[in-house]
């Protein structure tokens, strides 16, 4: 069995084959920006998966795909797309690839996907119940109950970044004011600092020893700190989880996660002290390996009928 799995970003789309141990044999990175368009777009972005699949066709028994935007899961449809790939809404993504390459296709949420890749393969083994947020230009959320990825009614459980934390506050990209993701984002810090200082200043730089001295990014990064435990609060309160997975290139600071755990820890009630606070283990192989594990479940639960009407196609 081996899996062609791909990651879907705003800049790059990251693929690799994954055989039966959940091993990357080989992988690649290609833009999400096609040279036939001038600008990302669904439709470049379709192009470049087709692409890979052509090139690989043969070589794998399923396709997984984690990609931004609200999925409906079982039947692989983009429900709303992301900001960053304009065009993905409504989009039938396992219909389409299935009819053209005549394999099991697995399309999830990224946050989702990443979700299940820690609780597998990283900082989520061995716990049946845990949350998962991943911090970047917004903030993404996963939760996974009893063993198993919770995504509720519509597929659209888990969207963390739009809870409202300050009635009539900063509009969010999603249009409404006050949400979580307009203050706890990592973009929300880099926007306050780069205001400050008149230039673009991402949060790799903002954490560089020398910015870190600053007066002015102390403050900044405190109220940020604050900010993101704001919103860990209520879920805590909600979930009571055992453990919270903080994701995003942003975690990888060891100062600030710590941070984190020692402000949420005074600021909840005696059952909730408990709680792990554990950065993500799995970086940028997160959505691929979890989506990879959403394909062997499709695969698996497929009758010779089912795969020879997909072979048939």
């Amino acid at each position: 069995m081996t899996i062609l799995s791909f990651d879907i970003g705003g800049t790059a789309i990251k693929y690799g084959l994954i055989d039966d141990d959940f091993l990357i044999v080989e992988n690649g990175e290609i833009p999400s920006l096609d040279s036939e368009y001038t600008e990302v777009c669904a439709a470049g972005v379709m192009k470049a998966l087709k692409k890979i699949m052509t090139e690989y066709k043969g070589k794998y028994d399923a396709i997984g795909i984690s990609t931004a935007g609200q999925v409906d899961f079982k039947r692989g449809y983009i429900v709303t797309g992301s900001d960053n790939i304009p065009g993905f809404t409504d989009t039938d993504m396992k219909g389409i690839f299935e009819r053209e390459y005549g394999v099991p296709v697995a399309v999830d949420n990224d946050v989702n996907c990443a979700g299940v890749g820690e609780a597998h393969f990283g900082a989520g083994r061995g716990f049946d119940n845990f949350i998962c947020l991943t911090y970047g230009t917004g903030v993404g959320g996963a939760i996974y109950l009893d063993g198993q990825l919770y995504r509720g009614y519509k597929s659209a459980a888990g969207e963390f970044g739009h809870m409202f934390t300050h009635v009539g506050g900063n509009r969010c990209t999603c249009g409404r004011e006050g949400c979580y993701e307009a203050y706890a984002s990592c973009r929300a810090l880099s926007d306050v600092v780069s205001e400050k200082y008149g230039r673009y200043m991402s949060g790799r730089e903002i954490f560089k020893p020398e910015n870190l001295a600053d007066p002015f990014i102390q403050e900044a990064l405190d109220n940020w700190e604050n900010e993101i435990v704001n919103g860990l609060i209520s879920l805590s309160y909600i979930f009571n989880p055992p453990l919270i997975i903080l994701g995003g290139g942003i975690m990888n600071e060891e100062i600030l996660v710590e941070h984190i755990r020692e402000k949420l820890i005074k600021s909840v009630g005696v059952n909730y002290q408990k709680v792990r606070i554990e950065k993500a283990q799995l970086g940028n192989k997160a959505g691929m390996l979890g989506a990879s594990y959403l394909a062997k479940q499709r695969l698996d639960t497929l009758d010779n009928s089912d795969l020879l009407r997909l072979l048939n196609k």
